[in-house]
């Protein structure tokens, strides 16, 4: 490994990711080196690391390099290894627009959840096929403290539980995840959103990121808010032959989120690359040691 480990930090409204390039995907970055970068007192800080490598170069994205030429290796703050992260995706498009290896335009980026179309606009905002969502049935209920709400549940190749409440605040401090149940809806976790409403079609949400904490944002999770709330509204596209748009305030800005009739869902928002350095191989080997 080299001395020095180039790195890059960008966000999403606000939900913000440590970048590192490794087109080759020589860097091992383990759990605890990704935990590393993300401290917020020690390390660089981030909700997550985006992992840029070429898709031909990692083993899980190998089948997908035919129709996506990058793979984001997308990590949660914790470490653990994420399906997909919507403001993840607009931010790596911006990477690879801020490295040159993209223009403006359409591009396909490989996920573990899949090759997703970005489009980036003229005007800075990225939008983000984020393919169609799913909804096990199945009674979910999420808590906090006292308080218990139904939840739908929404699958946008990673799994979100949406609670519609009366005040944000309801949801607590969100510094541990809500408990829900039942434990076997969501074996390997879920997001957990609160959601209110502002006005026709424009909810506002907090969510509790598995991995990860509150985030200032939740891209898969203010579709997962846009689906369930259309659902809620008698707005399903796939049932009135309209595309339903819902604009979804997050803590950290605002999205806006598209679901057509044939169940296709997009996303869009800023991204923004903040900074760019290097990173001490010698204190990344130190703090995992």
């Amino acid at each position: 490994m080299s001395t020095r480990i180039a790195f890059l930090k960008g966000h999403g409204t606000e939900n913000d990711f440590v970048i590192v390039p490794d087109t080759e995907n020589v860097i091992e970055l383990t759990p605890a080196a990704v935990a590393a970068l993300c401290d917020r007192r020690a390390g660089i800080g981030g909700d997550g690391v985006l992992h840029v490598v070429r898709s031909a170069a990692h083993p899980e994205a190998a089948e997908m390099a035919a129709d996506a030429e990058w793979f984001m290796d997308y990590r949660n703050g914790d470490g653990s290894i994420a399906e997909m992260c919507g403001n993840g995706v607009r931010v790596f498009a911006r990477y690879l627009q801020h490295a040159g290896h993209v223009a403006e335009g359409d591009i396909a980026i490989a996920t573990r959840a899949g090759v997703k179309t970005v489009h980036i606009a003229k005007d800075g905002d990225v939008t983000v096929g984020m393919g169609r969502a799913r909804l096990p049935e199945g009674d979910v209920m999420v808590s906090v403290g006292e308080r218990s709400w139904p939840a739908r549940n929404v699958n946008m190749g990673n799994p979100h539980a949406v609670a519609f409440v009366d005040d944000l605040a309801h949801a607590g401090d969100l510094y541990s995840q809500p408990p829900f149940s039942p434990a076997a809806a969501y074996p390997d976790g879920v997001n957990i959103e609160f959601v209110v409403d502002r006005g026709p079609r424009h909810v506002a949400m907090r969510v509790h990121e598995r991995g990860s904490g509150e985030t200032r944002s939740c891209g898969t999770g203010a579709c997962a808010v846009a689906v369930a709330a259309a659902r809620r509204d008698g707005a399903d596209p796939s049932a009135t032959g309209t595309p339903a748009t819902y604009t979804v305030d997050v803590p950290g800005g605002r999205l806006v989120i598209t679901e057509r009739p044939d169940g296709e869902i997009e996303m869009t928002g800023p991204a923004v690359i903040v900074a760019e350095g290097e990173i001490d191989a010698q204190w990344l080997e130190n703090a995992v040691g």
